[in-house]
């Protein structure tokens, strides 16, 4: 049987590119080379590249995703590892769409669905998922910092509306805080949500489509060592992931009921990662993640590993479930 050509997207658009790199490479060294041709692709702003063995850049034809590397080359199926824009949001999830090409990741109404953190929670709440009370912004809008600290009350976390990796999120205590933190968000997105402090217990949660059925993987804790899980405690070692979580059998079976009800409420397929806080016995959404990080370090795969999945199998199941598209 000829091997199928499986391109891996990494890079982006965002904040989130050097990760997406990384998980990207992870991807790429972990799949079964005897079973696929694997190329690299990265997509940036100013360039959408192949890399070749040796490292050497090729371009990518965007009317039809080939590329020649003496011969051209088409692709069966791509494993999408960007996080953030155009990987996350749905931009490339359209275009694969559009080109009739299998990928790995959601498609792109709910790519696009879940990058808006607010437009998710909106979706949700009918559901009967509880989130957070929140205050939505967009660039340009007048700050009443009042009218703020009414709705959501303080402390309160102000976020940028579409961005990953804790990129834009400030923990705000005092009115006076509430300007330079709106600003730092209004860096990363033109629309932003300010919410109210859950103080819990936060989970990470993992599903998956594997071998045909969705499976809840099992439950990571997240212990920050800084004041909230921010980027340094996701990717520089401050923070504790503990999986299984150190949480009641009640509340593990509420949070991945409610975790699987999102998959299935959104259609979505491929990789999910939904982060909850615990206020009580009740979890409360906060986000969903529809391409996690991959690499060894990643929540995700460490989930799979607690539950017997290895990262080979890991990333040949979600190209099998693409090919099944």
């Amino acid at each position: 049987m000829d091997k199928r050509n499986i391109a891996i997207i990494m890079g982006g658009y965002s904040s989130e590119y050097d990760i997406s790199i990384k998980s990207g490479n992870v991807v790429f060294n972990h799949l079964d080379a005897s079973k696929y041709n694997l190329y690299r692709i990265i997509i940036a702003k100013n360039r959408w590249v192949c890399l070749d063995e040796n490292g050497n850049e090729h371009p990518v034809n965007k009317a039809n995703f080939s590329v020649e590397i003496g011969n051209k080359i088409t692709f069966e199926c791509v494993f999408n590892a960007i996080h953030g824009t155009p990987g996350e949001d749905g931009l490339m999830q359209a275009y694969f769409e559009l080109l009739g090409i299998p990928q790995t990741s959601c498609g792109h109404y709910q790519a696009a669905l879940t990058f808006n953190k607010r437009d998710l929670l909106s979706t949700m709440k009918p559901h009967g998922i509880r989130c957070a009370e929140s205050y939505l912004l967009d660039k340009g809008d007048e700050i009443d910092e009042d009218a703020i600290v009414r709705k959501v009350g303080l402390p309160c976390f102000v976020k940028a509306n579409k961005a990953g990796s804790s990129y834009g999120i400030s923990k705000v205590y005092k009115k006076e805080d509430l300007a330079s933190a709106i600003e730092k968000s209004f860096a990363e997105d033109d629309e932003i949500i300010i919410e109210s402090f859950l103080d819990g217990t936060e989970v990470s949660v993992g599903v998956i489509t594997y071998q045909s059925k969705v499976k809840v993987l099992p439950i990571t804790e997240i212990v920050s060592e800084n004041d909230f899980f921010d980027f340094e405690a996701k990717y520089e070692g401050k923070s504790q992931e503990i999986t299984p979580a150190r949480i009641s059998k009640n509340k593990e079976e509420k949070v991945s009921e409610m975790a699987k009800k999102i998959y299935n409420i959104l259609k979505l397929t491929g990789y999910s990662r939904s982060e909850f806080i615990f206020m009580g016995d009740e979890p409360y959404l906060l986000e969903v993640n529809t391409t996690p990080g991959l690499t060894e370090e990643s929540i995700l795969p460490k989930q799979a590993k607690a539950a017997g999945i290895s990262l080979p199998e890991l990333f040949e199941s979600s190209i099998t479930e693409a090919l099944k598209t």
